[in-house]
Formats: structure tokens, sequence, C-alpha cells
């Protein structure tokens, strides 16, 4: 079967003016394309399709090239093997994003939505995490799962690994940092930069792996030594991607800015400074991008939240605006900040610093005595921080001690103004239930050469619940400013558990004797019930943690879907401009409105932010992933010394290979592998995720203190191997120990 001859479409582009819109010289539209290679019905070259669209300039002959590699990158198309397009099936073939699992096999999450493709381990030989892929369903697996078979690999993700180099009988290759690589990258000897076996290293990618072969690398920076300070970092930069440095476009852009503010940028705002203004932030904070002022009102209360104006200095499009973009979100390690924006502006100039003039967007609240929003109105602002408090020395103000309150005198009656309001906050809090969840958080503190000298918990006092609830009002009347002007922003949405999700927390629950509300569709106030239920268990921080990775991780997006943990119908991200992308936009979307300006002009679109919301989810998601990655090796390093060592421990999960225990005082979580229960055979009852002993009746739950002891540490899996000293008490069992049975251990 043959091509039509080339001449000129039938079918008018129905999407030519938003091509107009987007690009000076536009080509046919995706959807043109489509359906007129749809109509011949054959694959075509190239020159083909370009031919039946009648383009023959050289520009747009290379655009249309480019837009054919993309709608190929995104699986609208297929390149067979004689280099001709074909229009993907949608129902046969499946476009999506891999996902590996640390054990060799992996899922397709299709773009489209929908189930999840299981990918075996053979069909992940040629693919790494992240990478684009075509499949087509090639059956069901035997445990009822759609089976995918990969027809092509649309894009790959990973060009740059970080990893540890080893040597076998003369041949050099390098194991991923990352989990979810599972592929040994092979090092040509020409390519080692000078490294040798057991150093941290940096690898580019040169030939991506395929069925037969295992990628090939060449070595582009020697990180190191494995265990030299500060390299859990260094790793995890290189290993998640991280933008660390400037380039030099940034750097360029910010020459010209000084300590103080331009004189030029003082106009046309209102001018605060009068007002005492403070800080109120953690002992070792930097940067300081809200400031609070409170006082009594006929009805209530008038709250001030001030934001550093972020959006004042970092303007659309500019080097400085895509790079603030890219990073998404600063990253906080442990004992390193990688910030959003450079230190002349996120420790400087956007910084709300003690007796400093800085610019600023003030949200001015009137809240009533019992603790709701009645009004409230945005301004660009001048101001002038009175003082830079902590948590701590808040705290002892409240607390009545007499130094702090000697120190701050003058602010002293703004101070318990807003201890006040915040009393009437939490208590509308508590009214339309939000959920308050009080897990236990910890602090690393190091000693010399970067190394853990303890590990302390972090104590919420109400200073921290104080700004906490005067951020949270801030927000909610940002969303509700901007969802009154009808601009395309982001908000912050938090959906409710779902129905797997939900199935598996009421299994546990029940197994404890507890129960959540609400039947299929749980509200907020049925968690809270619970919550306050639980209060005082010795297994409560446990209990909350479970109901927390029961709902849906929050995620920002244009779309109202409301924040199910906060109880609102509409919140977002006003207050941290410094260190998140999504309050920039936020703020810009808020100066655009006060400022008048008509709606139309606004530079971004509902598309726009939407694609801005799953970008800066992912960064976050990346934040968060790097973190705990570094967290979990510095818990591994500081365990070293350890070994042998017996310790408390409550046990955190339970699962058919072990149990996880969490050590008391410490708050590092090692595994019990179910191989070190001896003197019986242990049966995982899914049901009441518990391990059971055949013979003892020894019964491991969630919740029960055990002794163990310190029996293994690798640092490359960041995992610890616990085993247990002293057990739970038996239960007895009305039948009786069971006959010894050969079993093996599952």
């Amino acid at each position: 079967m043959t091509a039509k001859t080339p001449g000129k479409a039938k079918l008018k582009d129905p999407f030519a003016e938003r091509e107009a819109s987007k690009y000076e010289r536009p080509i046919p539209s995706r959807e043109l394309i489509l359906e007129v290679m749809k109509q011949q019905g054959v694959p075509l070259a190239g020159e083909e399709v370009a031919g039946f669209l009648e383009i023959t300039e050289p520009d747009d002959l290379e655009s249309l090239r480019r837009r054919l590699n993309a709608m190929e990158r995104d699986g609208q198309l297929l390149r067979n093997r004689r280099d001709r397009y074909c229009v993907v099936n949608q129902t046969d073939l499946i476009a999506g994003r891999v996902i590996a699992h640390p054990d060799g096999f992996g899922f397709l999450r299709p773009d489209d939505g929908g189930e999840d493709l299981y990918l075996s381990s053979k069909e992940m030989r040629a693919l790494m995490h992240d990478d684009r892929a075509l499949v087509c369903v090639r059956g069901v697996d035997r445990r009822g799962r759609r089976e995918g078979s990969v027809l092509q690999v649309l894009e790959r993700k990973t060009h740059r690994i970080v990893g540890r180099l080893h040597e076998e009988r003369g041949i050099y290759f390098v194991v991923p940092d990352s989990k979810y690589i599972t592929h040994d990258f092979l090092i040509p000897a020409e390519s080692l930069a000078n490294a040798v076996p057991g150093q941290i290293v940096v690898v580019e990618v040169i030939e991506q792996p395929s069925r037969k072969r295992d990628p090939i690398g060449c070595i582009t920076h020697v990180l190191g030594e494995h265990m030299a300070p500060g390299m859990e970092i260094e790793v995890a930069i290189h290993s998640y991607d991280l933008p660390s440095e400037w380039p030099e476009p940034v750097q360029a852009e910010i020459r010209h800015l000084g300590e103080e503010i331009p004189e030029a940028a003082r106009a046309d705002r209102e001018d605060i400074r009068h007002l005492p203004l403070m800080t109120i932030d953690g002992e070792d904070a930097r940067d300081f991008d809200d400031a609070v002022y409170c006082e009594p009102a006929a009805k209530g209360w008038k709250l001030l939240v001030a934001i550093a104006d972020v959006s004042y200095y970092v303007r659309p499009d500019t080097a400085l605006d895509q790079e603030a973009q890219r990073r998404g979100t600063s990253v906080y390690f442990p004992n390193r900040v990688i910030p959003m924006l450079p230190e002349v502006l996120s420790n400087g100039l956007c910084s709300l610093n003690p007796q400093v003039d800085r610019l600023c967007m003030v949200c001015e609240m009137s809240i009533g005595r019992d603790g709701t929003l009645l009004r409230s109105r945005f301004f660009q602002g001048l101001m002038n921080s009175h003082a830079r408090l902590t948590y701590t020395e808040v705290a002892a103000i409240l607390a009545g001690e007499k130094a702090p309150r000697r120190r701050y005198r003058t602010l002293i009656p703004h101070i318990e103004e807003l201890h006040a309001l915040y009393r009437a906050l939490r208590r509308a809090r508590e009214d339309r239930a939000a959920i308050d969840f009080e897990t236990q958080e910890s602090r690393i503190v190091f000693g010399e050469g970067k190394k853990i000298e303890k590990i302390i918990p972090v104590v919420r006092n109400d200073a921290h619940k104080l700004i906490e609830e005067c951020m949270l009002a801030a927000n909610t009347a940002a969303a509700r400013f901007l969802e009154r002007h009808k601009l395309p922003h982001l908000v912050r949405i938090h959906e409710g558990p779902g129905a797997e999700r939900l199935a598996d927390l009421r299994t546990l629950l029940g197994r404890l004797g507890l129960n959540l509300g609400g039947a299929e569709k749980p509200e907020p106030r049925d968690y809270c019930r619970l919550i306050e239920e639980i209060a005082g268990r010795p297994d409560e921080h446990l209990i909350q943690t479970v109901l927390l990775r029961s709902m849906a991780q929050a995620v920002y997006s244009p779309e109202q879907k409301g924040h199910f943990g906060l109880a609102l119908d509409m919140y977002t991200h006003f207050t941290s401009p410094i260190r998140r992308y999504p309050d920039l936009l936020v703020h810009r979307a808020i100066r655009h409105a006060i400022e008048g300006k008509k709606r139309g002009a606004f530079p971004y679109g509902t598309n726009d932010m939407a694609q801005l919301g799953e970008h800066c989810s992912f960064t976050e998601r990346r934040a968060d992933e790097a973190t705990r990655n570094v967290v979990a090796w510095l818990k591994c390093e500081y365990m070293l010394d350890k070994l042998g060592e017996a310790f408390d421990g409550v046990i955190s999960s339970v699962t058919a290979f072990g149990l996880f225990v969490e050590l008391k005082d410490i708050f590092i979580e090692g595994l019990v592998h179910v191989a070190s229960l001896d003197k019986d055979f242990f049966h995982y009852d899914p049901a009441g995720l518990s391990l059971k002993g055949e013979r003892t009746g020894i019964t491991y739950r969630m919740g029960d203190v055990v002794k163990v002891v310190v029996a293994r540490v690798n640092l490359d899996d960041r995992k610890i191997d616990l085993e247990i000293v002293k057990a739970p008490e038996p239960k007895p069992s009305a039948a009786g120990p069971r006959k010894k049975r050969k079993r093996s251990r599952s």
C-alpha cells in the first residue's frame, strides 16, 4: 500500500490561531499532522509529511522535523525500521513514564492515566527510572497485573549518575547510589579520570542500556573518598540533579544589587516602618521572609503578615527567574542549604533582617473573636523589622520569664495580643476539624568534622504554633483574594484518602481495636476524633504516622479541590517566596491585581499554571527525597560505631520479611529480618499486620516494645539491621502450642 500523491491537505487547521499566537513562523499543529497521516493510512517519511502539508521553506521544514521528533518522544508517533512515522494506536500501544523498583522490575505509568503496567526485570534491562517508553500490553501476569512489552524508548532521563567505583579482574564499573537505578555502569579504562576503586565519582552516560548490554559511561568528576565529611550532600546533589551553582547570566543580573533597597523601589508603597513588626524563627534561621504584627480591634484583632517582596527583584523571564523556576524550592539539608535564590537576595535584600528597611507584600486581616477571617486586603509596603525573635524567646516571654520580658519590654503587649489571637485561631481550627498531627520530629546536632554528635527531639511550643496559624490565615486570605479576581494561580491541594489506602488503614486500625468513622468517605472530623481517641497511647505517634500516610500527598495545581488536612475549601502558598517558587507566582498575581492591571495582561494562563504546578510538585518531592537520603546516610554513619550495642525500641511496622523498629530516644529505624527471629517459624498475618511464632505463640505487632541489638550497618544501602534481644511476652493460646513442623521461614 502506498501513500497518496502529495497535495494540499483537505483539512483546515483548527488550531492555526493558537499556533500563530505561540510562534513567529507557525507550522501545522500536532492535531492536523495526525489527521493528515491518518488519512493516508500508511507510514510516511518526514519529507512526505511535509509534502502533504505543503511545507517547502527550509526554516519551516526544520520546525516540522523538530515537531515530529517531539511527537515521537511524547508517544503520538512511532518511527519504524525504515525511518517512517506511524500514528500510534492508543488502544494497542501505551506511552508513559517508567517507575523502577530496587528489586529490578518496574512499572509504566501511562501518560493519560489509568492502571500502571508491570514491566519484568527482562524488560527493565533496557530502561532506567523516569525514562519514557512506548509499550504494548502482552498479557496479564499471575498476580492479575497487566504486563507490558517495550517497543520503543521515547525519552531518556538519566544522563548522569553518581556512585562508587569498583574493579573486578581488570573490569571497572560504577554501582549507582540511587536505589532506583539497578544497572552497573561499565567504565572503559581510558575513561577513569584518575579515579581509584572505592571513590565516589560522577559518571556521564555514553551509551544507554539495551536488553543485551549494560550502560557505558565515563567519569567526569571524582567527588572523593566514601566516608569523607560532607560526602553525603555531594552525592545527593548529583544523584538528584539538584542545581547548586549559579549560571553566569544569573550572576550578571545580580552584580548591581547591594545591601540597601533601591530608592526608586520606595515609591508608591505604604510606609509601615512605624509598626512594631517582628520576625519569629528558629535559632539557626538565616533568612527571614515573614514578619507579624497584631493589635486589638472592635470585633477582634487586626493582623498584619508582611512577606518579603521577592517579586520586585525577580521579574518574569529573566535569567534569575528561570533559575529560580528550575530549582523550584530551597533544599534544606541538616547542615547546608541550597537556596532557590542567590544569597544577596535570600539572606540580604529579601530577608527581613532587624532594623533595616525592606520591601514587603502585606496581607492585612480583620479576624473576629471566634477566629474567623472577616476581611482582608493586600498592599505593597515598606517595613522595618523591630526585632528578630526566636521561638524559644517568645515561649519564655509568654511563660513570664523576666530576662526576655525586660529585653523586649516594648514588644510585650503585641506579643501577648498575638498569643490571644492564636488561641482564637486554634479554636476556629478545632471547630472546622482541621487535622493536627503531633508527629515527633528530630534534629541532628553536628560535632567536629561534620559528624553527628547527637540526635535530639524538636519540641514545638506555642510560639511555633502561633506563627503557623498566622501563616495559615495569610495563605487562606491570598487564596480567596485571587479567586475573587479570577486570575490563574497555583493552589495547594490535598485530597483525602483513596479507596486502597483507606482499606489498608481500616485493617490495621481494626487490629488495634480502633475505628475510623466516615464509611467510604471519611472527613477531616473523623480523623480528628480518632486522633483524640489515641492520645496518650504508647503507640500514639506511630498511629498518627499511619494516618498521615493514608492520605494523598499535597501538590500544586490550578484546580480548586480544597485542602483535606486543613479542612479548607481553598488554600494557597503565599508566605515563603524566598524559598518556594509557587509563592513567588502567587505574589506576581496579587501585584497584578492590586496595581489594577487587566486580567488579560497577566503573563500566565491556566495551562501555564498546570505545567508549573507539576514542575513545582516535582521539585518539592525531589528536595524531600534528597533530604531523606542525606539524613538516612548520616544516621547510618552515626550507628557505625554502635555495632553490638543494645537499645530499647518500638515496632513501627510489620512486613512479611521482618519488623521495622524505631530506636528509643535517637529516632533511628532499623530492620529485624524474619530470618533472624530464631527458635521458631514465624508467619505473616496480612490482615492483622503481625508476625506470629508457630511454636511459641510470640506475636510481633506495631507498637510493641522490644529490646534490640545493632547487628549490621550498610552505608551504601542506607540500611541498619537489628536483632531481637528481648521480645514481647507471648500471649497464651487456647489451643496450646502446635507441634513443630519443618517449614521454611517466610
